[in-house]
């Protein structure tokens, strides 16, 4: 699955490296219940083709007649729309570069952590900073049940995801059409795919020669989810494994063992939805 901003970006750069001029229209602030986030990007060329989206199309035939102007030589506006519309655009025909001062790299560093573009303070007065970050990212240990009701998932959440499994039998494409797969060794496996602050890692297969080895490499990385699924007995079998592992308490912490918010989750795709809930929120507090 493909970013959205990634796609948007890619088309621009294909428009401009074959001669078109392009207009960039985007929500840099918003207010009530406004139906696209700050932001949001709606790209046009010169020849009229637009994509992505500022307002759910509400505003849309406007806001190309400001990029049409702007493409055509005018200064970038900044456009309000009133209460219905709820939200405000810059649309801008100009691409700039340019040394940015340390209290907006500050900022721009904020912004990036909780995934959110937004307007900021800065030195220069008020500036828009709009976030691209890259795609976030599920590693699962375990090609089983539970991780084919999750891999879809998370696909639709924006996430890429790897499912991680030696076994054969287990990770086949029958299994999991359209995912990532590794056969490797779940500790080379995690360290080739390096785990960042962007990469939740969900460990299934109940089998210690499997998810030790991957939640060894997790806890010394920066994931911003770290899961485990198995009973309470369980876990705390796991907790001591990896402390002989060299891990002490505040690490073992990170781990959420049993994987999951607790609602009850009986089927492979209810313990699916526990698992996107629980990483949903532990992404959200972590910005």
């Amino acid at each position: 699955m493909v970013h959205t901003d990634e796609r948007l970006l890619e088309q621009l750069a294909a428009w401009r490296v074959n001669g078109r001029k392009v207009a960039v229209a985007t929500v840099v602030s918003t207010w009530g219940s406004s139906p696209r986030p700050a932001g949001s990007m709606l790209i046009v060329d010169d020849q009229g083709e637009m994509q992505g989206s500022v307002s759910g199309g509400c505003i849309e035939g406007a806001v190309i007649r400001e990029a049409m102007a702007c493409m055509e030589g005018a200064p970038p506006k900044l456009l309000e729309f009133g209460v219905s519309n709820e939200q405000a655009l810059l649309v801008d025909g100009r691409l700039a570069l340019g040394a940015a001062p340390a209290d907006v790299v500050e900022a721009a560093a904020a912004a990036a952590r909780r995934d959110q573009s937004l307007t900021a303070d800065t030195s220069r007065g008020r500036a828009f900073l709009q976030i691209f970050n890259p795609p976030l990212r599920l590693i699962v240990l375990g090609a089983v049940h539970i991780a084919q009701a999750l891999a879809p998932m998370a696909a639709l959440a924006g996430y890429q995801v790897t499912v991680v499994d030696p076994r054969r039998a287990f990770a086949t494409d029958s299994r999991f059409p359209d995912v990532a797969m590794s056969g490797d060794w779940p500790d080379e496996a995690m360290t080739a795919l390096a785990p960042d602050r962007r990469t939740a890692l969900v460990a299934l297969t109940h089998d210690p020669k499997l998810d030790d080895p991957g939640l060894d490499v997790a806890l010394r990385s920066d994931a911003f989810y770290i899961a485990a699924l198995g009973s309470r007995r369980t876990h705390a079998g796991r907790l001591e494994r990896l402390r002989e592992l060299g891990h002490d308490e505040a690490t073992l912490a990170r781990i959420h063992g049993p994987a999951g918010l607790d609602i009850g989750a009986v089927s492979p795709a209810e313990i699916a939805i526990s698992v996107m809930a629980e990483m949903t929120r532990a992404l959200r507090a972590a910005g």
